[in-house]
């Protein structure tokens, strides 16, 4: 089993790698190939991890989720509320992962609140701004997903553990970037954070499971 996890690992941090280079010098068949597959090798993370069945099980329907996401913002298909709406359940679902972990650690939880509360009032209120200024119909669907993510933040820093902590807050840094280059401004390292972040984030994600 060690051996398998350890050869996951390599395998996953190379299509992530590789991923990132599509962002450096944009090659879309690449992009196309090493997101979802990344993807799917964190999801392989989970599975072998030996957590629980239950918690592997819901870890694994987050990580789906995850990964519809994916597909459906490749720019060949490019549907971003059919996105928004996998990740927006895929926090849920990672909600209740964090449920399953326990979250008595309140204090932490209380620190994520305090965090998220002002990236809400500074970053993420101009991001939804935005949103409804360049279409109006998206300023609901990014403040309700905007709403679920910070208590999923809330949630998973008030589990205690190291690897849910680092990757709840990831997830919300490539988001929070992620929003600000689709509706406010784009600058050229954007791309690359979001997808490194995004990573990180699911991979740690999956790594609280071991």
């Amino acid at each position: 089993m060690l051996a398998l996890q350890i050869t996951l690992l390599v395998a996953t941090a190379l299509a992530a790698m590789a991923n990132w280079s599509s962002r450096v010098r944009p090659n879309a068949r690449l992009e196309e190939i090493s997101k979802p597959l990344t993807t799917v090798l964190v999801i392989a993370l989970a599975l072998v991890s030996g957590a629980p069945g239950a918690q592997i099980a819901v870890a694994t329907a987050a990580l789906v989720l995850c990964l519809a996401g994916d597909v459906a913002l490749l720019d060949r298909i490019d549907r971003f509320i059919v996105g928004l709406a996998a990740f927006l359940v895929g926090h849920l679902v990672f909600i209740i992962l964090f449920a399953q972990y326990g979250m008595s650690h309140l204090a932490w939880g209380g620190v994520a609140l305090i965090l998220v509360a002002t990236l809400v009032a500074t970053v993420g209120r101009v991001i939804v701004h935005a949103a409804g200024a360049g279409d109006a119909t998206l300023k609901l669907p990014v403040a309700a997903y905007l709403t679920v993510i910070s208590a999923m933040a809330v949630c998973g820093w008030s589990t205690g553990r190291p690897w849910v902590i680092a990757g709840t807050t990831l997830f919300v840094v490539s988001d929070a970037v992620l929003g600000w280059r689709q509706f406010v401004r784009e600058e050229s390292w954007m791309a690359l954070v979001v997808m490194v972040t995004y990573h990180a984030a699911i991979g740690s994600l999956a790594l609280s499971l071991w």
